[in-house]
């Protein structure tokens, strides 16, 4: 049964301080999970997010991503959050004017080494209440997927299988988990002049940092010479155990957002065509993993750092 679209005007009353002072200006487009209302409240504008219906499913606590992008925001490349309207969680932001980054515009230098530095401050940033593990979180979206009579792509198993060696190398040489923002795609990032701001802190939590590395290269078609760029600002230096863990992350970044795409096929009321989206990530993954090179990731990935 589809659910009733929330009452956008009542949500707004709710907002401290906005009582017959706010009025939608727009939704903006972009969102694959929820809705973003445009708001202005004398003459400032501000994002109202409209959380879709079961997000728990896709790995998402609201208060984690409140929290997240609290500090992303204290850090200096975040919306500032003015409200979250409970028991619904709705998050409120201030709206940040700005371009939506291309795919080519996160990978020049200068834009790149600011996404390196934000993530590192990030990550070091202490942790967070919440986890979103890489290696666990495929096997609950199948499971969530099952369970609403989705069916299973039948290259799962593979990537299972491909996952569960790529654990096996990181657990040869663990390194503690990291407050991790966990989807950089080129949608989530706004450049306004010289500053980056990084946006959609919804899937935050503590996760493998080499995570966030491989999901941004994967997402956005970085090169060999983009990533070693990208490991330089981050760490200082490109080792081959670091551009081994980046490469294997793309592989399960890759199986996260096919994953994520089945469980959506049951729970989502977009018109996204999710289906397709599932297949071409299934598709990178299998790309990725079946490269000549594939083994000797897998083994500078569990050399000591």
């Amino acid at each position: 049964m589809t659910r009733p679209a929330p009452d956008i005007t009542a949500i707004l009353e709710r907002v401290p301080g906005w009582s017959g002072r706010a009025h939608v200006v727009g939704t903006l487009d972009g969102g694959l999970t929820n809705r973003n209302v445009l708001v202005d409240v004398a003459g400032e504008r501000f994002v109202v997010r409209i959380a879709g219906a079961d997000t728990h499913l896709l790995g998402i606590d609201r208060h984690v991503e409140r929290i997240a992008n609290e500090r992303a925001a204290a850090l200096g490349f975040a919306a500032g959050v003015v409200a979250f309207v409970e028991p619904e969680c709705y998050l409120v932001t201030r709206f940040e004017a700005g371009e939506t980054l291309s795919s080519a515009q996160v990978a020049e230098p200068r834009r790149l080494g600011q996404i390196g530095a934000a993530l590192r401050a990030f990550h070091d940033s202490g942790p967070l209440p919440g986890s979103f593990d890489c290696f666990r979180v495929p096997q609950q979206h199948r499971d969530a997927a099952v369970a609403r009579g989705v069916r299973i792509p039948r290259e799962y198993e593979l990537a299972a299988e491909r996952a569960d060696e790529i654990e096996a190398a990181f657990d040869a040489s663990p390194e503690p988990r990291r407050p991790c923002h966990n989807d950089l795609l080129a949608a989530n990032f706004l450049g306004a002049g010289d500053r980056l701001v990084i946006l959609d802190w919804e899937y935050a939590g503590m996760n493998d940092r080499y995570f966030d590395l491989g999901n941004l290269a994967t997402n956005n078609g970085l090169d060999d010479d983009d990533e070693i760029a990208l490991l330089e600002r981050y760490f200082g230096s490109a080792t081959p155990r670091r551009r081994a863990r980046l490469g294997l992350m793309k592989i399960m970044s890759d199986f996260r957002e096919a994953m994520w795409a089945v469980v959506q096929q049951g729970i989502s009321t977009l018109t996204v065509d999710y289906v397709d989206y599932a297949g071409r990530n299934f598709d990178r993954l299998l790309a990725h993993a079946s490269a000549p090179g594939y083994g000797r990731l897998l083994a500078d990935a569990a050399e000591p750092e």
